[in-house]
């Protein structure tokens, strides 16, 4: 019962999002001839620490604050629920954040020794997500650029990186879809928290801009996306394989109805909050099979 609670405490449903962050980056070195299983597995244990460390951190600081006493929870937002069910004791749930971010950064700090200090940069950056989201970063409108970044453009660059021992343009461009769409994941998630995060001094983009004109920067950016996928492709950025990833796109317009016509009913916009996760996931997950097949056909 115990170990149940612990797991869902990590709130597994978004960890889905760092292993195919690991199998997409990989899959771009693969493209390019590069690939090793055991490089490929430690990469992905550490980014998957790290996100339950940058989860249970987060769920810590939003109990102690009162943002969880204070929203009202969906399937994506909300937090875990754990600790105001008082299942799991506050300073307990702080340590295990604190021990999967540092065994996370254990292995960052060995890729550091054997692949080579370009990967400090990536390393340094995703510390300070992970530590500082919730304390510092979710309180000056940098939350959602550092999620992309730590969740999305910094995950594909390390495992290419870790992978091929070098940087290149491919893989920049490469990670730059993530980046948008883990920023668009938390972006929308926002929306039902609205509240509870002005009340506790949090600036994000929809406290910013306002429900109405953050639904706009949501669209917007999600069609973006896929233009840029498409741009990337007729420039020979991206393998041609990798428009596959347009199999996600009706799903993408659901996604913008849903949250255009909703964003002011929570219960009506857990659908559109769904149809963004599928997107999230399945659009990179995509583009990972599509660098595969650019390779094998």
């Amino acid at each position: 019962m115990k170990l149940k609670i612990w797991f869902l405490e990590t709130r597994p449903q978004f960890l889905l999002l760092s292993v195919i962050l690991v199998i997409y980056g990989s899959s771009v070195a693969f493209y390019h001839c590069y690939f090793n299983f055991s490089d490929f597995l430690i990469a992905l244990i550490g980014l998957v620490a790290l996100h339950i460390a940058v989860n249970v951190i987060n769920d810590y600081y939003d109990y102690k604050s009162g943002i969880d006493l204070a929203t009202k929870r969906t399937p994506f937002s909300g937090g875990s629920g754990v600790l105001p069910s008082g299942a799991l004791k506050p300073e307990e749930v702080y340590r295990f954040g604190i021990l999967c971010f540092i065994f996370g950064l254990l292995i960052g700090i060995y890729f550091l020794i054997v692949k080579g200090i370009l990967l400090a940069p990536i390393i340094i950056i995703g510390a300070i997500s992970v530590y500082f989201y919730t304390t510092h970063l979710a309180k000056l409108m940098l939350g959602e650029i550092f999620a992309g970044l730590g969740l999305g453009t910094l995950p594909v660059l390390g495992s290419y990186f870790v992978q091929t021992g070098f940087y290149s343009l491919q893989a920049l461009i490469a990670s730059i879809p993530p980046g948008i769409l883990t920023n668009n994941l938390l972006l929308l998630n926002e929306f039902p928290d609205y509240e509870a995060d002005k009340k506790a001094g949090r600036k994000n983009f929809v406290i910013a801009l306002g429900k109405e004109k953050a639904v706009k920067l949501y669209s917007a950016l999600t069609l973006i996306t896929y233009a840029f996928i498409a741009i990337a492709t007729i420039l020979k950025l991206m393998p041609s394989t990798a428009l596959i990833s347009f199999l996600t796109f009706p799903t993408a317009l659901k996604a913008i109805k849903g949250a255009q016509k909703y964003y002011n009913d929570i219960e009506k916009l857990i659908p559109a909050l769904a149809c963004n996760v599928k997107v999230v996931l399945g659009t990179q997950l995509l583009l990972a099979l599509g660098y595969v097949l650019g390779k094998i056909i």
